[in-house]
């Protein structure tokens, strides 16, 4: 097989332990990325070098993983994370090996991964591909298929059942129906695994072209009632009028459109959970189901999810603001104060994130792509009334507490009442927002108010 693919440093890597008379295989994702005619990004060996032999052949060597036989070698800029052949066997976790012993032959160490996409290597130099499992026709036909019986891969590891159905929407593949028998039945192993390693692999599905391929064989399989049971409550949610699907497809096709579309991860997350609130908040009236205030609903519970999975606090706060607002209605009658008002409510710097979920969000009703149009009056008024005046804040006014306290105004609650009286003046009409105008407003304010 060709090894033009392969990086030149991992190449000298591999010749540096074949001249301390050691095997060095190319294994992991970047043989099967090679297979796929695609550009190889992580670059992991497999050798039959113990750890200690590797840290003397090489100056830089950090032991990351030694326990398992694993070290990280820095060679000429590069990071190449270098694993002895080993065997595993005891997972009273359903995560980590409790027993790791090395082995003698690459095909020994292939035999313990998950997928048979992944139990491949290329030896080096010579790039003589090593396939035990038929992984490399496996790769040709698009089927994610175990390493020989699928309940004991997702016994021993829970996490391979997310794994499998993120490669399902990460690739285009198609998950072998053996595979997917087998995950209901180790939903107890797959309820172990941290929250971070979920988080993980729900960021990569989010990432991947269409993230609904994934949460589809999760609804089908359980895991989406185990990992996310406020977004597989949805399904069945009708919501006739106005939307083609129910509230699950449609919030799926809305997360699919965020994806297609390269929108940043609290987009993504806003476009796939706006909508969690509704099979709490549904009410039949007059025979039309409504959805009153569902917006709040669907924040705290996104609030809740994203923080239960140890997301970082600027996603959770970014997306459920998106979430809390994404219910706006703009019509040409709104005032240029309303405007305002509706930007220093969301943020000026969250628009265009607002405008996004917006287009998610219709994309949703129908699966059909919003117009470029749809939007583009409200983005006009938008951008009209920045130009005219971007004093949305305390901080934008014209004067400041200091200000206020020279002319007799004591610091306390007054003064505070009196600078958003200041900032409400300033919002109806910008041309107020001089110091000498907002002075003399002041004193006449806190004298009706009796503030002074």
């Amino acid at each position: 097989m060709d090894n033009a693919g392969i990086h030149p440093i991992v190449k000298e890597v591999a010749g540096v332990l074949n001249r301390g008379g050691k095997q060095a295989f190319l294994v992991g994702g970047a043989v099967r990325d090679i297979l796929r005619g695609k550009k190889a990004h992580d670059w992991d060996l497999a050798t039959d070098a113990r750890p200690e032999e590797v840290t003397a052949l090489f100056k830089k060597v950090i032991p990351t993983g030694i326990r398992h036989g694993t070290v990280t070698i820095l060679y000429k800029g590069v990071s190449l994370e270098v694993t002895t052949f080993r065997t595993e066997s005891d997972y009273r976790d359903g995560r980590r090996p409790d027993r790791v012993e090395y082995a003698a032959a690459i095909e020994e160490d292939l035999s313990r991964r998950d997928f048979t996409m992944n139990a491949l290597a290329l030896e080096l130099p010579g790039a003589r591909l090593v396939d035990p499992f038929d992984g490399a026709e496996d790769i040709k036909r698009g089927i994610i298929r175990c390493v020989g019986k699928a309940e004991e891969r997702f016994n021993e590891d829970g996490l391979r059942p997310l794994r499998a159905l993120r490669f399902a929407s990460q690739l285009g593949f198609t998950v072998d129906e053996a595979a997917l028998g087998a995950i209901p039945g180790t939903l107890g192993t797959t309820a172990k695994v941290s929250p971070e390693r979920v988080r993980d692999e729900l960021d990569k599905i989010l990432r991947s072209p269409r993230p609904s391929a994934a949460f589809r064989l999760m609804e089908k399989t359980g895991l989406l009632r185990l990992f996310l049971p406020d977004l597989a409550a949805c399904r069945g949610v009708e919501q006739k009028g106005y939307h083609r699907f129910d509230v699950l497809d449609h919030s799926l096709l809305a997360c699919d459109y965020a994806a297609a579309q390269g929108f940043p991860l609290h987009v993504t997350l806003a476009a796939l959970f706006h909508d969690l609130g509704k099979p709490r908040t549904r009410e039949l009236k007059d025979g039309v189901w409504t959805f009153y205030n569902h917006e709040r609903e669907s924040a705290r519970l996104a609030e809740n999810i994203l923080t239960s999975y140890r997301y970082p606090n600027a996603i959770i706060h970014a997306a459920v603001h998106l979430i809390e607002e994404h219910m706006f209605f703009y019509e040409d009658v709104w005032t240029d104060a309303a405007v305002r008002r509706f930007i220093i409510r969301v943020g000026e710097e969250n628009l265009e994130d607002l405008y996004a979920l917006r287009n998610c969000d219709t994309y949703g009703m129908a699966g059909i792509a919003p117009s470029p149009s749809l939007l583009l009056p409200l983005m006009r008024r938008a951008d009209a009334v920045l130009a005219q005046s971007r004093a949305l804040s305390l901080k934008d006014l014209a004067v400041s507490g200091k200000d206020l306290m020279e002319t007799g105004l004591k610091p306390g609650p007054g003064m505070g009442i009196v600078l958003k009286e200041l900032l409400e003046t300033v919002v109806d009409d910008p041309a107020l927002n001089s110091r000498e105008k907002l002075l003399e407003i002041a004193a006449k304010y806190s004298e009706a108010k009796n503030l002074s």
